[in-house]
């Protein structure tokens, strides 16, 4: 029987030079590196523009992914360590507790980095943009798995493109941050052609984690920090990355609720009913006369310190499954998490309410006309560019405007397409907003 060893799984040999730096004289570990090469990132940067939930909002208090990450992270590292210290027999020589939440910080400051422009509606219209039959002559020639990575388009797979391949050194390891940070940062370790079916929704074909363009980069990866090989290019999850899902969906679940209350969505009431159930109840007390705000900021609190101790618990509980990549789903959903049903009452309270607030649907309806405009300018100008033809001054243009200028007659079209997908992923809201309304001739 396999098991996982954390020998390998928390390896700080960096994806790109192979090299273990060691702590240097301010004291920054490996991962401490991580953190910092993510945060100083131009990629991470532009998550400052970019929806959470509630696309171009005008109040200040709204999550926006920066903010998300920087609390996934807070989060994740507190799992990290907490778990760390309950395995502690189980670490290597010179690993320690606060090494795993070095891990999972800089795992979740890169969980999202690969989003594109207006959230998870952002990434459905591309989708269906590319699944357009009136689109199709844009694929064709490529083969049915490189189609999928159009046709399925994965915020996280764009994100490990990024990290393994885009940023700093380009296609020399991208950001070379440790192969432990990218094993916990690969939630999905497959790729769009090899999914296969599991009693998990998020594993049943609708995530992935690396295009066909990086299937290598996952493949050396994983076999870096030895995953569990389950077929090609398809490997169970690093431990971590479990611990990863989990500190998303506490923030995600929890602190959507806050930003519709500060929306006016939902009440204090209605969101105090589901999370009073995460909190202490021996510690659960404040002064009346301070205002709705204030409580729920307390609350939130609470909610989040007792989603934590939930997750350790089962991470604990499910231990020896986890280690043999036996375990299926998440954390915070299995069947003995006592904190299950509230967390599954905050998602409800989410997809019934929040998610169908007016505002917030009619910006998403007009985020397909955005995303179709720049995709249809992009992708057209690429193949007219690479077919040999004589390129219209528009197309010429186009790519000179996206830094594509350098295509040349004879490129593969699967790379040259990822590289359009690559410029409208990095795009924040306001800037993919505004250039097609320019393309389209409407100013802005």
């Amino acid at each position: 029987m396999s098991v996982m060893e954390w020998q390998y799984l928390l390896t700080s040999n960096r994806f790109g030079d192979n090299k273990e730096t060691g702590v240097d004289k301010s004291g920054r570990t490996d991962f401490d590196k991580d953190c910092d090469r993510i945060t100083f990132s131009s990629p991470f940067r532009r998550l400052g523009r970019k929806t959470q939930v509630h696309p171009l909002t005008q109040n200040d208090h709204i999550h926006i992914r920066l903010t998300h990450s920087l609390e996934v992270a807070s989060v994740g590292r507190s799992l990290g360590v907490m778990c760390g210290k309950k395995i502690i027999d189980d670490l290597p020589k010179g690993i320690y507790p606060s090494d795993i939440g070095q891990i999972l910080q800089a795992a979740s400051l890169a969980h999202d980095i690969g989003n594109p422009p207006f959230g998870h509606a952002g990434e459905e219209a591309i989708r269906a943009w590319f699944k357009d039959s009136a689109n199709a002559d844009i694929l064709e020639g490529l083969t049915e798995e490189q189609r999928k990575d159009f046709e399925n388009f994965e915020g996280n797979a764009q994100g490990f493109r990024i990290l393994t391949r885009l940023e700093h050194n380009v296609d020399k390891g991208g950001m070379r941050l440790t192969c432990a940070t990218l094993g916990a940062m690969l939630k999905y370790p497959w790729t769009s052609s090899e999914i296969k079916p599991t009693s998990s929704e998020k594993e049943n074909g609708k995530k992935f984690g690396a295009f066909q363009a990086e299937k290598n980069c996952l493949n050396d990866i994983a076999e870096e920090v030895q995953l569990i090989k389950i077929g090609n290019n398809f490997y169970c999850r690093h431990p971590l990355a479990l611990l990863l899902e989990a500190s998303d969906d506490i923030c995600y679940r929890i602190l959507d609720l806050e930003d519709a209350y500060e929306m006016k969505i939902l009440s204090f009431d209605e969101i105090e009913k589901v999370l009073k159930d995460l909190c202490d109840q021996d510690d659960y007390s404040f002064s009346s006369d301070i205002s709705n705000r204030r409580k729920l900021s307390f609350i939130r609190t609470k909610a989040i310190g007792g989603a934590i101790d939930g997750a350790v618990d089962i991470f604990v509980k499910r231990y020896n499954e986890i280690m043999r990549g036996e375990f299926k789903g998440s954390i915070i959903d299995d069947k003995d998490s006592k904190i299950k049903k509230p967390l599954e009452s905050a998602y409800k309270l989410d997809t019934d309410i929040v998610f169908k607030e007016r505002r917030k649907i009619e910006i998403e309806i007009g985020c397909y006309s955005v995303i179709g405009i720049l995709l249809n300018a992009f992708c057209s100008a690429v193949k007219e560019r690479i077919s040999g033809k004589k390129i219209s001054f528009k197309s010429s243009r186009i790519l000179e405007m996206i830094e594509l200028k350098d295509l040349k007659e004879g490129d593969e079209l699967y790379e040259s397409l990822l590289k359009a997908t690559d410029y409208l992923s990095g795009m924040t809201d306001n800037y993919a907003s505004r250039m097609a309304k320019r393309i389209a001739g409407m100013g802005g």
